[in-house]
């Protein structure tokens, strides 16, 4: 389902901020040697990522997904001077090609790579997260808000990616479809959570952000 018609999204990308040239190399790459391309954040999403990052200045970011390493990039922008940004995700075969552009970024010194499950990373980190960028598998979305609420400190950004996967969420969900599910269950369970603000902004496939209060 697209969510935004495509001539708006064309106008929004021409009077956005344009996306770096490492980012366009590493989409383009994504596109013709990865499963799933789409997965990839765009320019779009990448440059809202880029500039909230700069606004909260973070000193340490959790990324769970790295996927092929295009967020990470983005996220890695808005970095407090001795920031860190740790970054996780199970795919071990994608390593390859997010070394290969972190190497070439800017932000190599700056990148903590895990590789593995994250519910069982997650725990094991002793850090605490200014910002933290949920993009992993959707079936755990409500098990990731649990597992990252005390890592986030007081003021801290959550910003979680899918929310409104495809649109599927707004339609009767089958009782096969965990992903979906889990979604709403994720959507509903933030929105009521007496320490977060949270707003879905209808880009892309949806992405909430929400504020630890």
């Amino acid at each position: 389902m697209q969510l935004i018609d495509e001539k708006i999204m064309d106008y929004v990308l021409k009077y956005s901020s344009p996306e770096p040239k490492i980012l366009q190399e590493l989409r383009r790459e994504t596109w013709q040697k990865v499963i799933a391309p789409r997965m990839l954040s765009g320019p779009a999403q990448g440059r809202l990522l880029a500039l909230l990052s700069k606004m909260i200045q973070p000193k340490n970011i959790l990324e769970i997904g790295t996927y092929t390493g295009y967020a990470t990039l983005c996220l890695a922008e808005g970095l407090s001077k001795n920031g860190l940004i740790h970054t996780l995700d199970k795919n071990d075969e994608l390593l390859k090609i997010q070394e290969k552009y972190f190497r070439k970024s800017i932000y190599s010194k700056k990148i903590i790579k895990y590789t593995g499950e994250a519910l069982q990373i997650i725990p094991k980190l002793d850090v605490k997260f200014d910002l933290i960028f949920l993009d992993a598998d959707k079936k755990n979305y409500p098990q990731y808000l649990d597992l990252i609420y005390d890592k986030l400190t007081s003021g801290g950004i959550l910003l979680s990616d899918n929310v409104l996967w495809g649109g599927k969420v707004t339609n009767k969900i089958a009782v096969n479809d965990l992903d979906t599910q889990q979604i709403h269950v994720f959507n509903k369970k933030i929105s009521m959570h007496k320490d977060f603000e949270t707003i879905i902004l209808p880009i892309r496939d949806g992405i909430s952000i929400s504020r630890k209060k």
